[in-house]
């Protein structure tokens, strides 16, 4: 069970060096704000709220996502029967492991991390580690080489993670190996924000780190996938499922 803000805590304690440069910052215009002539207050608190609101949007934004959506609850999952094997892909931060074990509790689960130290180097990255232990089992792996036989899986899911690989060829390389395990008529679920106008009004420039739909639909086709089935679980997040 997850906790209640656990979403947004994790958030703020995985890169609280952020956080208190930012509070930091508000809190001395604040001072120089009061303490200061009258004449520069209004432009030293109008800098205040610039800098404040977006933060402040971003982290009730990613209250609402990780916290009050149906994104964890994985009630979005398209039916259909139930799978036998199940791989599950991460970059480093495992928050659905888990929940998949209790979703599909008669099915074997692989669990695979693709996270590399040397080129995910996000202190945000080893600190969630640090907080978080691998679940059972769980390999290491490069996305590019998943340590799976040919269609030995019925559902492979990648859920906000797969934005971690930013080389284009590296990814479509990733999504090759997910069609090599998968199974005929076997599903890949890619779960994704996007870089659209909802998550530039909640992230500004933080929505550069994540990539467009039609980015994701090229990379679908060239990896060999057919038509995504695609659904928004939120405003601010996406659901792909390819088979």
């Amino acid at each position: 069970m997850r906790k209640p803000a656990q979403g947004v805590w994790n958030i703020v304690r995985f890169n609280w060096h952020f956080y208190a440069a930012a509070a930091g910052v508000a809190l001395l215009l604040a001072a120089v704000a009061l303490g200061g002539g009258p004449a520069w207050q209004p432009y030293l608190l109008a800098l205040l709220v610039l800098i404040s609101a977006p933060v402040v949007v971003s982290l009730l934004v990613s209250y609402y996502v990780y916290d009050c959506s149906a994104l964890y609850s994985l009630s979005w999952l398209e039916p259909g029967a139930a799978p036998a094997r199940i791989v599950n892909i991460h970059a480093g931060f495992d928050e659905t492991s888990a929940l998949l074990r209790q979703r599909f509790g008669a099915a074997e689960l692989e669990v695979i991390d693709f996270c590399d130290p040397r080129e995910h180097t996000e202190v945000s990255i080893r600190r969630a580690r640090a907080a978080y232990p691998p679940f059972a089992g769980t390999r290491r792996a490069a996305p590019q080489a998943l340590p799976l036989p040919a269609s030995s899986a019925d559902q492979v899911f990648v859920i906000l993670a797969a934005h971690e690989i930013r080389q284009p060829a590296q990814r479509v390389a990733f999504l090759r190996e997910i069609r090599r395990v998968l199974r005929p008529g076997g599903q890949l679920v890619v779960v994704e924000h996007l870089r659209d106008p909802a998550n530039f009004l909640a992230y500004t420039i933080g929505f550069l780190h994540f990539y467009s739909r039609a980015s994701w639909l090229r990379d679908f086709v060239a990896a060999g996938f057919g038509p995504a089935r695609e659904q928004k679980i939120t405003p601010f997040i996406y659901a792909f499922t390819l088979r």
